[in-house]
């Protein structure tokens, strides 16, 4: 059998994320393990997730923003960097209200069935001078260029595009021309 993982940072919280887990499996949400822990999702969406930290144990609603939220127990985790992931912090186990949670994890399947989710904004490619005028003065480097997939042509843009002084620009393109030449993501070697 497969082992359960569960974000427990502090392995204090087994108790009332199983509560948690109990009422979860009274709706069609289907359990599955993403980035180490619990996460449950409806037509291969994520909907919700749990989790245990330090000082307080959490349901969140990866579209929580839709969510009405009429006892106000949502929170934006990370304020400007999250847009519609919501976050219920609960710290015992007397504060799990299973009536409430279905009501919370019902709306949010509801939501989800009618496709209400934030798409993640499509950023323009960072610009670098230098390294479009290197792609331009060398027709063969600009076609092994030009075989990446966007996404990898984009990560090589940004790399070059960070560097503030002309000497760092210089050393970055001596590294990258090679591995360009040869066919080698920036990142492949971690991937």
């Amino acid at each position: 059998m497969e082992e359960r993982k569960t974000w427990d940072k502090t392995n204090q919280w087994a108790e009332e994320l199983g509560k948690l887990r109990e009422i979860i499996h009274k709706t069609e949400l289907v359990e599955t393990n993403k980035w180490g822990g619990e996460v449950y999702t409806l037509n291969n969406k994520n909907v919700l997730g749990i989790a245990g930290f330090k000082n307080y144990f959490t349901i969140w609603f990866w579209n929580g923003v839709f969510l009405k939220d009429e006892s106000k127990v949502l929170i934006n985790a990370n304020e400007g960097v999250t847009k519609g992931l919501r976050q219920w912090r609960l710290t015992s186990a007397s504060e799990i209200n299973e009536k409430l949670i279905l009501q919370y994890i019902n709306e949010a399947i509801e939501n989800e069935k009618k496709g209400l989710s934030i798409k993640p904004e499509k950023k323009e490619a960072m610009k670098c001078d230098f390294f479009e005028n290197e792609l331009n003065n060398n027709s063969l480097l600009n076609e092994a260029f030009l075989k990446f997939t966007p996404y990898k042509q984009k990560e090589f843009w940004e790399y070059m595009a960070t560097a503030k002084q002309e000497k760092t620009k210089i050393t970055r393109f001596e590294k990258i021309k090679p591995m360009i030449l040869e066919n080698r993501g920036l990142n492949d070697k971690y991937r």
